[in-house]
């Protein structure tokens, strides 16, 4: 299939990856590394600021974003792993 907006000559693969599974895949990785993190003790309160509720209720948010980011720059693969997986079972499916 010809691609107008590629260089000229580029063809598109047929079967491209599509964004939606990729980014399925980076949420999954998302969760799993905001999971470890949590285990490994981040986000619980050092008792430096005072702590109280309102830290309690939103460390889990500083947590969760900042396993996004990890997972955004690379993370640890398992979401190109994921990635993978899922598009074979969907390409036998």
């Amino acid at each position: 299939m010809f691609d107008p907006t590629a260089p000229t000559g580029a063809a598109t693969a047929p079967s491209a990856p599509k964004p939606a599974l990729r980014q399925a895949a980076q949420d999954l990785e998302a969760a799993f590394l905001a999971e470890m993190l949590k285990q490994a003790g981040l986000g619980k309160s050092q008792q430096a600021f005072g702590g109280g509720a309102g830290e309690e209720q939103f460390s889990s948010f500083l947590v969760q974003e900042q396993a996004s980011l990890m997972a955004q720059r690379g993370g640890i693969g398992l979401a190109e792993r994921l990635f993978a997986a899922m598009q074979k079972g969907q390409a036998n499916g």
